[in-house]
């Protein structure tokens, strides 16, 4: 896991210039980008989340808006009469020390398998400088930080928001999670379908293989625990300043509670979870963490055989935002929710400049919109400041509106204008 060196020289990361071919409703784009703030106008369905949502697929290997990879490729293309159609998102990033030519390619050979399930028939390749790599090589060449609109569901929605937050947060930095991650969902997998086939009496003398699958979960599954609950407390503390210092004045506490899916659902409660997750927060032990699972496993054994499926471990985890104590989502106001996810996305650049050296590309997309003058003001003071003088290399935002953004902000910004799948320069 890559850690910043005390004293290291800070890595601005830039794309230089990004090419789109069949995305979304790009059928073709060439389009370079500058450095510093860039401001993505025009109306609403024109394009301007797709380039957002293009930088954020090379940087992550997904959509921030769908899980369906397929949904990304241009419809017109689709009933093109060709053989095989081929959706390509190309960025070239520059950073000081080894610019990268990076490239995903979404490709659809069979329609006609393609529609009927919508996976057969489709495949991606990713790759680096030219050179056909795995999904997972593609992860750190490109680092960014998303914040969008329905980014509140961190606080108000269901705990899989959060874990896919989690990871999708922890494996653009840490490639060592994204494998024990990887290991652990390929076990848990198996898991699930023996215990399946138990409950259905499909499976006779399991017993032994149960116990082999549940041992494999162990070892991965306790990586995963670790490092989520230090990821927990490092951006608990990088969230709290930035909310304290900067968005609040100081009138409120905020912390990110760890919730970890130790127990099966007869057996756990909110207050035991938090005292579970401050447990694991403060462990620095695999191994321990190891022999709470195992346990765990064990107790939880007959209530899996009889749902048929695994009822503890990191796929039942949640995090909550705590503010003055109390769970944001359950008890916080749409104000309070929004002053707090904002701390935690800008709490996530510091994060990650801190535990990689790198400084990320950050994206906006319609955010300004969503809040009130003050916290507007707070956030694009916050972007300024690290355009100017924290590093930062790029900040790209979409608005409808660039009348929503003071005119000491637009001087300082590359104003673009996005119709219909054209984008142009302003003036």
């Amino acid at each position: 896991m890559p850690i910043a060196p005390i004293g290291s020289i800070f890595r601005a990361m830039q794309v230089r210039r990004l090419s789109l071919t069949n995305f979304r409703n790009y059928s073709r784009l060439e389009l370079d980008l500058p450095g510093g703030v860039i401001l993505l106008h025009g109306d609403n369905a024109q394009g301007k989340t797709n380039l957002l949502e293009a930088i954020y697929f090379l940087a992550t290997t997904r959509s921030p808006h769908t899980s369906q990879d397929q949904q990304l490729i241009n419809w017109d293309a689709l009933l093109a009469d060709e053989p095989v159609v081929v959706g390509r998102l190309v960025a070239d990033v520059a950073r000081p020390d080894t610019p990268a030519h990076l490239e995903m390619r979404l490709i659809v050979e069979d329609r006609g398998a393609w529609a009927g399930n919508g996976a057969s028939g489709f495949r991606r390749e990713a790759l680096i400088n030219r050179r056909q790599v795995r999904l997972m090589d593609l992860l750190g060449q490109l680092r960014v930080v998303l914040f969008l609109p329905e980014d509140v569901e961190l606080a108000t929605g269901a705990p899989a928001n959060r874990r896919r937050y989690l990871n999708v947060t922890l494996c653009q930095v840490d490639a060592d999670y994204c494998r024990d991650l990887s290991a652990y969902n390929k076990v848990l997998e198996q898991r699930n379908a023996l215990l399946r086939r138990m409950a259905e009496g499909q499976a006779r003398q399991s017993a032994e293989v149960l116990q082999i699958l549940t041992d494999k979960l162990i070892e991965p599954g306790s990586r995963v625990w670790q490092r989520r609950a230090r990821f927990i407390t490092e951006m608990g503390h990088q969230a709290q300043e930035i909310y304290f210092q900067e968005l609040i004045g100081g009138k409120e506490s905020l912390r990110l509670g760890y919730l970890p899916g130790w127990h099966s659902n007869g057996r756990k409660t909110a207050d035991g979870q938090l005292a579970d997750g401050d447990w694991l927060q403060a462990s620095s032990d695999a191994a321990l963490i190891g022999e709470r699972f195992a346990a765990e496993l064990a107790a939880a054994r007959a209530t899996d055989l009889a749902r048929g499926s695994s009822t503890v471990g990191p796929h039942r985890d949640d995090w909550a935002i705590l503010v003055n104590g109390k769970n944001l989502g359950q008890f916080g106001s749409r104000g309070q929710v929004r002053t707090a996810i904002l701390a935690l996305k800008l709490a996530e650049i510091n994060w990650m400049k801190a535990t990689t050296a790198d400084v990320p590309i950050l994206l906006l997309d319609e955010v300004i919109a969503e809040l009130d003058l003050h916290r507007r003001a707070a956030l694009l003071a916050y972007v300024a400041d690290q355009v100017r003088g924290k590093g930062m290399a790029q900040a790209l935002l979409t608005a409808t509106d660039p009348g929503m953004f003071p005119d000491d902000f637009l001087a300082q910004a590359t104003s673009l204008t996005v119709a219909g799948g054209r984008v142009s320069a302003d003036g």
